[in-house]
């Protein structure tokens, strides 16, 4: 496989709702459409970003096929499938139809915390099972758990079907170590918004992003400049993009992205409990930075 089609940009998309809190396919449809002509590289499905636990299968099944033939292979996409039950994880692969998506994105195991050897048998046992190349994913704020140095470089080297890493540790030092040492064909993928740069700085391929969905031109264009080793250029763009940035998990993620889709007239501002709307003061800080990035 060529493991260069997610080199850049890949968004994790949002799912829109509408104020009944069906999934409102036609913002969905025009999203779709929006982050890929803003240049996007490619889609990332049922990220955290697109609220999977809050969606049926059936939800999740009719999304993914519309999703698929919105975009007609302009671009790939990337599922999100994980869990803290692995063999609920499995069935998932088994029973799903990944044929028309190139890889899978699967979240280390959360709430139940498992140990080191845990997380490596894990993604073994999702590796063997997955009919298409799995990415990783550490995310230890939402997780409870890291993905270890050390496990990281085991799966790199014993896991073939896993391909990459989408990294959101707050821990530009684990970052820079796994970079240094691990196979050359495995993926570093920058899943923090805020670091994106440094990320890139020290061997990151490209990112999977929240603020894209907002921004996709601006995002795209940053991680294109850092791949090409412009990195004078890609800063600028961060600097102009960063309170935006970080505003959008102020009163967590999604809501804020979608409070900023709204804004921008991409999508209604909604969200499925148990998560919530971000508060009238931040939204209307959220617009303040909006402007302020499209006046940059």
């Amino acid at each position: 496989m060529d493991s260069t089609k997610f080199h850049g940009t890949g968004v994790a998309l949002i799912t829109p709702f509408n104020n009944d809190g069906s999934v409102d396919f036609d913002s969905l449809a025009n999203l779709v459409n929006h982050v890929i002509e803003n240049k996007v590289e490619y889609l990332v499905v049922f990220g955290t970003t697109g609220e999977p636990v809050t969606l049926t299968a059936s939800e999740q099944k009719d999304i993914l096929k519309f999703i698929v033939t919105k975009v007609n292979k302009r671009v790939p996409i990337v599922v999100g499938c994980g869990g803290n039950c692995t063999l609920e994880v499995v069935e998932k692969l088994k029973s799903g139809d990944y044929n028309d998506v190139d890889a899978i994105l699967s979240v280390s195991p959360y709430y139940n915390k498992p140990s080191q050897r845990g997380i490596f048998e894990h993604y073994k046992v999702i590796s063997e099972n997955s009919p298409k190349p799995v990415l990783i994913y550490n995310v230890p704020s939402r997780t409870g758990s890291n993905i270890a140095y050390d496990t990281v470089l085991k799966i790199a080297n014993e896991l073939p079907n896993v391909i990459g890493l989408k990294e959101a540790s707050p821990s530009v030092e684990q970052f820079t170590y796994i970079s240094k040492d691990i196979p050359k064909d495995f993926l570093m993928i920058s899943g923090d918004d805020s670091l994106v740069v440094p990320h890139m700085s020290i061997g990151a391929v490209g990112a999977i992003s929240v603020t894209a969905n907002a921004f996709p031109f601006e995002y795209s264009t940053m991680i294109r400049l850092c791949r090409e080793g412009k990195f004078a250029e890609a800063r600028e763009i961060h600097f102009k993009l960063i309170e935006f940035t970080d505003s959008l998990f102020e009163e967590g993620s999604p809501g804020g992205v979608k409070a900023a889709l709204e804004i921008l007239g991409n999508v209604k501002n909604n969200v499925r409990l148990p998560l919530t709307t971000v508060s009238e003061k931040h939204y209307e800080e959220i617009k303040r930075l909006v402007k302020k990035v499209q006046n940059k």
